[in-house]
């Protein structure tokens, strides 16, 4: 047998080194606070379920959980930053089906490949929409909104966190699904909408249920339908947006992690089981119940990978059936 070209040995040694030091990086993880960017308002649905978990993660590890919310751009501006981190594990985004999937749809010229420059991790819940409207719309089932919102067209608004946001997604397909005309009104994040629907500032929301559960309970909304497969536990009155006479209109919307491409995949599969884990902990689950989330997740970062991709997929399309584009 001839003996190993030189260039050939050194290669070999530093692929054992580089291993081995992504190995010690991934058992040593976390060394020091991890930032959470999150790309909406305080108070949203992302926001929220970012907020759920990050003190337990940053009890498993010892180390801080930083959350940054940068609003804008549905999302995509805290999406740029995390692309543009150094892919070592301590800059993650809490991302969503409207940031990562929708949003390329919507914008040609965003400044990151969705598909190529980020590192899904894990899955961290889904939540359905729910159809709901300020108190002082007289309205109480589909029905009568409909016949309201014919009866006076463009006179109704509602409000989304954003252009291309999963709220904005809803409310486009429901005006398409039954007819009727509402003025959508843009905000940089659910919890900003959300202010203002609650202020009758804006009257129909189609909103997930973590924005707006807690005041479907306090009565400062009223829910009309839940835009799921079948009723909520926490809201059993309430039917489906199906039971309530708009056959097969379902919406519900994800929250998942994401890490900057090139993050090594020990580090990944670390921090995916930590999530799963923290989604079992009793306070999570109560807590992700309340706000009618699911602990939905992902058996691996592969697995939310692959996800990811048929949502880039599935949401062109929506977006280019139901005629949404940036205004």
């Amino acid at each position: 047998m001839s003996p190993m070209p030189p260039r050939m040995i050194a290669t070999l040694c530093c692929a054992v080194l580089l291993a081995g030091a992504t190995v010690g990086a991934a058992q040593n993880y976390p060394k020091r606070p991890i930032r959470m960017l999150v790309g909406f308002a305080p108070g949203g649905g992302t926001d929220v379920v970012a907020r759920i978990l990050a003190p337990r993660l940053a009890s498993a590890w010892g180390e801080q959980i930083v959350i940054d919310n940068r609003p804008g751009a549905t999302g995509t501006i805290a999406a740029a930053l995390v692309v543009r981190a150094a892919p070592d594990g301590y800059t993650l985004l809490m991302g969503h089906a409207s940031t990562n999937t929708i949003a390329p749809a919507l914008y040609p010229k965003l400044p990151y490949d969705s598909a190529k420059d980020f590192a899904p991790v894990t899955l961290a819940g889904s939540v359905p929409h729910l159809i709901s409207v300020h108190p002082s719309v007289p309205v109480r089932t589909v029905k009568e909104l409909i016949a309201l919102a014919k009866a006076k067209p463009r006179e109704l608004t509602t409000p989304s966190s954003g252009h291309g946001s999963m709220s904005h997604i809803a409310g486009a397909l429901f005006m398409h699904a039954t007819g009727t005309e509402l003025v959508h009104v843009p905000y940089k994040g659910a919890g900003l909408s959300v202010q203002d629907l609650i202020a009758g500032h804006v009257k129909v929301s189609f909103d997930t249920t973590a924005a707006v559960m807690p005041y479907v309970k306090a009565g400062r909304l009223r829910a009309l339908a839940a835009a799921a497969p079948k009723r909520l536990a926490s809201l059993p009155d309430v039917p489906t947006v199906s039971e309530a006479g708009v056959r097969g209109f379902e919406m519900s919307s994800w929250y998942g992690v994401f890490a900057p491409a090139g993050t090594p995949t020990l580090l990944l599969r670390k921090i995916h089981a930590e999530v799963n884990r923290a989604q079992d902990l009793p306070e999570v689950k109560a807590q992700m119940d309340q706000l009618g989330t699911d602990r939905a997740r992902s058996a691996s970062p592969e697995a939310f990978a692959a996800m990811v991709k048929a949502d880039l997929v599935r949401f062109s399309n929506v977006v280019r059936a139901a005629g949404i584009k940036i205004e």
